[in-house]
C-alpha cells in the first residue's frame, strides 16, 4: 500500500507483531490517525509472536504483581473475540509442577494464595492419573488451575491488524525502519523506502528494540528459543479436552507446552532453552541435532510421547530484560514517544493490556494500571 509522505500522523508504531498490532488497534480505537510499520510481512515467523499457541494462566510464578494485568488481558481478548467474531482464547486449565521448594511451584501458590486464585494442590502420582498425557515424579507438587489455557497469536495479530485497519489504521509492511528522531513538531521515521511524520512515536520493535533504541542496547538481550512438536503415543491425552497447558521444573531448568492444536504433535519447549544471545539479523533460524535431543530427551521425560519421530521444530526470539520484567514507559528526554519490549518470553498473554497502556501513554494519559514495576530506568 502506497502512503503519501507528506501526510501528518498523529502515532506511528513501529514493529506491529503481536505486542505492536495490539498498539496500533487500541490507538485506532481511540481515535488516532495511526500508521503501523512492519519490517517483515504480517504475521510473520522471524519474531517471538507466531507458533500457534501462546500461554495465558493465572498461577503466575513470576512475579505476583503481575496480576494487576491478568485479568484485563482474559476481557481484552474475550472483547477481541466478539467484535472480530472468532475464538482465540481456549481455557484448558493449566499445571505447574516441580519439587515443592523449586521457585515454580512455590511462586505459583504464592501468587494463588496472596490474590484468592482457587486452585488444586496434588502429588506428581496422582497428577499422572488425572492427566495421563504427563508421567510426573511422585515427590513433584502439582499446581492446577482451571481458568489457565492459550491464545491463537498469529490469528490475533491479524484480528488486531484487520479491525485497526476498519477503524482506519493505515499499515505499511515489508518495510524496514532505518532510524528515527525527534523534530520541533513531533517525530520522523525513517525507512528503506522514505519517511513518514508525526506526533508522536511507539516503539515496539521486539528483539530489535535494541537497535531502534539506542540507549535499551545494553540492557536488552535477545534469545534464541527452539521450540518442538513430539508425537504423542495416545492422542486423545493432549487434546485441548484433556491436556492442560503445562509448566514443569526439573530445578535447572522449566519445560513448558500445549496441547495439540493448530498443527500435529504436543508442542514443547525448554524455556530460555540455551541460553544463547543473539543478534534478531543473524540469528540462525535452522534447528540443529542438540537442539532436537534437549527437547526430545526432556519430552519423553515427563510426557508419554514418541521422541524418534518428531512432527517438527521451529525457532522464536525471547528479548530478555536483566531482571525479567518488562520496559513499557516514555523515553527520558523525549516524552513523545514510548517505548515496549524486553517481554522477556512472558509477554503476549498481556498483549491486549500493553497495547491499551501504550496508547494512553501516547495520548498523555496516566494509564489504569501502575507500570512503575516496568520504568526504563527502575
Amino acid at each position: 500500500m502506497l502512503v503519501d509522505r507528506d501526510r501528518h500522523f498523529d502515532v506511528i508504531v513501529i514493529g506491529v507483531g503481536g505486542i505492536g498490532s495490539a498498539t496500533v488497534y487500541e490507538l485506532a480505537r481511540s481515535g488516532n490517525d495511526v500508521l503501523g510499520i512492519e519490517r517483515h510481512g504480517i504475521p510473520h515467523t522471524k519474531g517471538s509472536s507466531h507458533g500457534h499457541t501462546r500461554m495465558i494462566r493465572r498461577a503466575y510464578h513470576e512475579n505476583p504483581e503481575y496480576m494487576a494485568m491478568i485479568d484485563q488481558a482474559y476481557t481484552r481478548w474475550e472483547q477481541l473475540e466478539d467484535e472480530w467474531g472468532e475464538q482465540l482464547l481456549y481455557k484448558t486449565g493449566s499445571i505447574a509442577a516441580g519439587r515443592p521448594s523449586c521457585d515454580l511451584v512455590s511462586g505459583a501458590l504464592e501468587t494463588c494464595h496472596e490474590h484468592s486464585v482457587p486452585f488444586e494442590k496434588i502429588d506428581g502420582e496422582s497428577a499422572s492419573e488425572r492427566f495421563p498425557g504427563f508421567q510426573f515424579p511422585s515427590e513433584y507438587e502439582v499446581v492446577v488451575q482451571s481458568d489457565g489455557g492459550f491464545v491463537r497469536p498469529e490469528a490475533a495479530t491479524i484480528a488486531h491488524v484487520e479491525l485497526a485497519r476498519q477503524l482506519g489504521a493505515t499499515i505499511q509492511s515489508e518495510t524496514k525502519v532505518t532510524s528515527w528522531e525527534s523534530t520541533i513538531d513531533g517525530v520522523k521515521v525513517k525507512t528503506e523506502d522514505g519517511q513518514y511524520k508525526a506526533d508522536r512515536l511507539v516503539i515496539a520493535a521486539g528483539a530489535w528494540i535494541g537497535k531502534m533504541v539506542e540507549s535499551l542496547e545494553g540492557i536488552v538481550s535477545p534469545e534464541r528459543q527452539v521450540l518442538s512438536w513430539l508425537q504423542p503415543n495416545n492422542e486423545t491425552h493432549f487434546t485441548p479436552e484433556n491436556c492442560p497447558v503445562f509448566l514443569i521444573s526439573d530445578d535447572d531448568n522449566i519445560h513448558y507446552g500445549f496441547p495439540t492444536f493448530g498443527k500435529p504433535g504436543v508442542k514443547f519447549g525448554r524455556h530460555y532453552h540455551l541460553n544463547e544471545r543473539v543478534d534478531p539479523d543473524e540469528m540462525d533460524h535452522s534447528v540443529n541435532e542438540h537442539d532436537m535431543e534437549v527437547l526430545t530427551q526432556s519430552g519423553e521425560k515427563y510426557l508419554n510421547v514418541s521422541g524418534e519421530d518428531p512432527f517438527g521444530f521451529e525457532t522464536c526470539i525471547y528479548t530478555n530484560t536483566p531482571d525479567r520484567d518488562f520496559i513499557i514507559d516514555t523515553l527520558p528526554n523525549h516524552p513523545e514517544v514510548t517505548v515496549l519490549g524486553g517481554f522477556s518470553g512472558h509477554g503476549y498473554k498481556f498483549a491486549g493490556v500493553i497495547g491499551k497502556i501504550a496508547a494512553d501513554l501516547a495520548n498523555g494519559k496516566d494509564p489504569e494500571i501502575d507500570i512503575s514495576l516496568f520504568e526504563i530506568d527502575r
